[in-house]
C-alpha cells in the first residue's frame, strides 16, 4: 500500500503505547473520494487516535482501490487493537443501495458501480462493514461532534464540485426506501434551467456548485479556467469584472435559497447547515440566499427564532467522523 502514509500531526508512535489498558471502544471510519482515501480510528468521545491518508488512483483498477481500503483499515486495527474495535464505516460518493451494499450513479467512482463493495471489503477483513453516502456521513459527523450537537434534526448541504445532501431525523440518517434520500443537488431550482447529467434540467448543482460558478464565469467572459475561489476574489474588486462576479454569487445565493426554502417548508427542522469548498464565498452568496429563504418560506418567517441556517464546523473531516460513527448510530 505504497500510496498511503500516516498523516502528519497524528500518532507518531504505536497507538497501543499511548492508550491505557481498559481504553474505551473505538471505530474506524473511511472517507473515499474520486482522488483521495482517508481512514481514521476514532474513539466514542470523538477523539481521533490515528489517521492514514493517501490518493486513490482509479486507473489502476477496482482491485487496487479495494486493496488500499482494506490495507488502511487493517493497519489501523492492528495499531489500535482489534478487541476494542466497535465497527467499520465507509463513506463514498454516489447513490447507495443500503440493503445490497452497492454504489450506483457515482461519477467519481465508476469502477465501483454495481459491485458489492460493502460485502467484498467485509470478506477481506473478516469484519462487519457499513457503507454510506458521503454526504449522509458528513451530516452524521456534524450531528455527533460538529455544529449539530444540540439538535436531533438537521439538513446538511455539501457545496463542492457537485452538491450533496444529508438529512438527520431523530438523531439518525434519513435514507429513504433504498438509501437515496437527501439528494438536494438534484432538486429543481430553475424550471427548464441548465441540463444536468441526471437527466433533469435546472438542478441545484447546475446553478450553485463550484462547477456551475466556473461555467458562469466562462459564459460571462471572466476567464476560461477560473475556479470558484478565483471568482470570489474577483467579487472583491470594484471593477466591471467584480460586478459580474458578484452577479454570479447572487445567482448561487438565490438558487441555494430556493432549495433551502423548500427544505424548510418540507421538514420544519431547527438547523440547516452548509459545508464544502464554497464556504469562503459565504459573504457574497449568503445575503441573497437569506433574502430568498425569507421570501419563499412561510415556515421560516413564522419560526425565525427556532430555525437556523449556518456554516458546518468540521470541514472536510465531517465525512470521516460520520463514517466512524456509523457503527454506533444504530
Amino acid at each position: 500500500m505504497a500510496r498511503l502514509a500516516l498523516a502528519r500531526g497524528c500518532c507518531q508512535k504505536p497507538v497501543n503505547a499511548m492508550i491505557p489498558v481498559g481504553m474505551s471502544e473505538y471505530s474506524i471510519g473511511v472517507d473515499l473520494g474520486g482522488t483521495n482515501l482517508r481512514a481514521a480510528a476514532i474513539d466514542r468521545s470523538g477523539k481521533m487516535l490515528d489517521k492514514i491518508s493517501g490518493s486513490t488512483k482509479f486507473e489502476e483498477g477496482r482491485d487496487a482501490v479495494l486493496s488500499d481500503i482494506v490495507s488502511a483499515i487493517s493497519a489501523l486495527r492492528e495499531r489500535c487493537g482489534e478487541a476494542a474495535l466497535a465497527g467499520i464505516g465507509v463513506g463514498v460518493p454516489g447513490f447507495i443501495r443500503i440493503r445490497e451494499g452497492f454504489i450506483t450513479g457515482s461519477n467519481n467512482l465508476p469502477y465501483l458501480e454495481n459491485f458489492p463493495v460493502r460485502d467484498e471489503i467485509s470478506r477481506r477483513l473478516g469484519a462487519r462493514v457499513i457503507l454510506e453516502n458521503d454526504a449522509n456521513a458528513a451530516a452524521l459527523g456534524e450531528k455527533w461532534i460538529g455544529a449539530g450537537q444540540d439538535v436531533d434534526d438537521l439538513v446538511l448541504l455539501t457545496l463542492g464540485t457537485g452538491i450533496g445532501g444529508g438529512i438527520i431525523s431523530c438523531g439518525r440518517i434519513l435514507r429513504g426506501a433504498v438509501g437515496m434520500a437527501g439528494e438536494f443537488g438534484h432538486v429543481t431550482v430553475v424550471p427548464n434551467g441548465n441540463p444536468c447529467g441526471c437527466g433533469n434540467r435546472g438542478c441545484l448543482e447546475k446553478h450553485a456548485s463550484a462547477t456551475a460558478v466556473t461555467a458562469m464565469a466562462r459564459l460571462m467572459q471572466l476567464g476560461e479556467e477560473l475556479s470558484a475561489r478565483d471568482v470570489s476574489e474577483l467579487a472583491r474588486q470594484d471593477t466591471k469584472e467584480g460586478e459580474k462576479a458578484r452577479e454570479i454569487w447572487r445567482i448561487v445565493g438565490e438558487s441555494l435559497g430556493i432549495a433551502l426554502a423548500t427544505a424548510i417548508n418540507t421538514f420544519n427542522f431547527p438547523l440547516y447547515l452548509l459545508s464544502g469548498g464554497m464556504l469562503p464565498a459565504w459573504e457574497f452568496f449568503a445575503p441573497e440566499m437569506m433574502r430568498t429563504v425569507e421570501r419563499r418560506s412561510f415556515t421560516y418567517r413564522a419560526t425565525k427564532t427556532e430555525t437556523r441556517i449556518a456554516k458546518a464546523t468540521l470541514g472536510n473531516e465531517a465525512g470521516l467522523y460520520g463514517a466512524a460513527y456509523l457503527p454506533w448510530a444504530g
